[in-house]
């Protein structure tokens, strides 16, 4: 068995590109209800509210849709020496260092090999709250503010691979992350596989592209407290005109309880009841799920929506 490697601490941030910034913006914050800690040239840097960073999203005015980057927070500045050297000597491709944003400080940036760029990072810019949104709890990042859906925090993004096995290899390799869960396929390939860097049951997914595409996103999910939330959010997508896509149900693979709305520049975005579930054991073996399997649909027998499948950002072009 290979030796776990906690050198990253958690997900840190995505960053999600769109050519309707207005748009967008106004969903992010008056609908879906995550709150805008602060905004330069082209982006908007937003967060839920019990997240403790700075930015848990970064909103980019772009000609595209899509993916940016995904960051990592590391676990201290000698592990992110550590992961920085690991991933020079991967062969994978390196970027190279940066002095940050409005969020973090110095990262190390690099690509997997279907173009997906990530970071990581370990000085921070912690929230710092208000009297407005002062919480009653000190162990809070910031009060509960009733706004739109109101997540309280990140909780993880889906990438799609032309092929999923070499992503995990990429994964393991360049951010010491572990397979919690995955999907074998009757042809051999892998389907899918979910990742985790420490013990929460996974911080981001791979899952094989079907819409012809390289280097697309397929949804970043923000989590909430109950199943409630997300019938009461369904409701005010609902009222606010939002494409609801699929859901509220509950998927098979980690159990999470979901809904999936397109936000206006086409993206893909869910929100969660990601549960309790945490991989205490050290020795962890993936859970497997097969074809037949997944033909059976997700946890209550609903089928999976053909556009689940196919749609990612940016969209393919003709």
């Amino acid at each position: 068995m290979t030796e776990p490697c906690f050198d990253l601490a958690h997900l840190g941030h995505v960053e999600i590109l769109t050519d309707r910034f207005d748009d967008s913006l106004d969903f992010f914050t008056r609908v879906y209800g995550l709150t805008l800690s602060g905004q330069d040239a082209d982006s908007a840097y937003l967060r839920a509210w019990d997240d403790y960073e700075f930015a848990t999203l970064k909103l980019t005015l772009s000609d595209n849709t899509g993916i940016g980057h995904i960051g990592y927070r590391a676990a201290s500045p000698q592990a992110l020496e550590r992961r920085a050297q690991a991933i020079m000597a991967s062969g994978y491709k390196v970027i190279g260092w940066n002095d940050g944003d409005l969020s973090h400080g110095r990262a190390f940036r690099f690509e997997d090999p279907f173009g997906h760029l990530f970071e990581i990072y370990y000085d921070t810019v912690k929230y710092q709250h208000g009297d407005a949104d002062r919480p009653a709890l000190k162990n809070n990042a910031s009060r509960f503010h009733h706004t739109g859906a109101c997540p309280r925090r990140i909780d993880h993004l889906n990438l799609l691979a032309g092929d999923v096995r070499e992503f995990r290899r990429f994964m393991e390799t360049c951010l010491g992350s572990r397979v919690t869960e995955m999907i074998q396929l009757d042809n051999g390939r892998i389907g899918g596989c979910w990742f985790t860097i420490n013990n929460k049951t996974y911080d981001l997914a791979c899952t094989e592209e079907h819409g012809g595409g390289t280097g697309r996103f397929h949804h970043v999910t923000y989590a909430c407290d109950q199943r409630e939330d997300i019938l009461r959010a369904a409701d005010i997508f609902l009222e606010n005109g939002v494409h609801i896509e699929t859901g509220p149900h509950k998927h098979a693979i980690q159990g999470t309880f979901f809904l999936y709305v397109w936000e206006p520049a086409g993206n893909r975005i869910e929100l969660a009841n990601a549960g309790a579930r945490l991989i205490l054991a050290p020795d962890w073996e993936p859970v497997v799920w097969t074809e037949a399997d997944r033909k059976k649909g997700q946890a209550w027998g609903l089928k999976t929506i053909e556009t689940f499948h196919t749609h990612g950002t940016p969209p393919v072009k003709s």
